[in-house]
């Protein structure tokens, strides 16, 4: 079992930045990779940016250049530092954990950019 907990959403305006952070616990040497979802009302869960346990990134076209993951294998934590943020990237964002078999979630925390 992987237990994850966000941290660091809040009410920003645009252009603006904000920091998340995910501690992972538990059967953490299981974990492949880890990544940030994100779901607005109304919408489909999508993917943000991913990052694998050697360190490779992956980000969806709309957060390219503007948000960057990263992990800190000490604490088992990811991070997605946001910058330059648009109303449209408001939603509930969620931490997620691959295993070999097994997704896990976070409960999200909600990020909301105000025009």
């Amino acid at each position: 079992q992987v237990q994850l907990v966000e941290s660091g959403g809040g009410l920003v305006q645009a252009g603006g930045s904000l920091r998340l952070s995910c501690a992972a616990s538990g059967n953490i040497f299981s974990i492949k990779d880890m990544g940030w979802y994100r779901q607005a009302p109304g919408k489909q869960r999508e993917l943000v940016a991913t990052i694998t346990r050697g360190g490779s990134t992956n980000y969806t076209d709309s957060v390219k250049g503007r948000f960057t993951i990263s992990r800190d294998s000490a604490k088992n934590t990811v991070y997605l530092q946001m910058n330059s943020l648009k109303p449209e990237d408001t939603a509930v964002y969620y931490c997620n954990a691959h295993t070999w078999d097994v997704a896990y979630w976070g409960q999200g925390t909600q990020v909301t950019v105000s025009s």
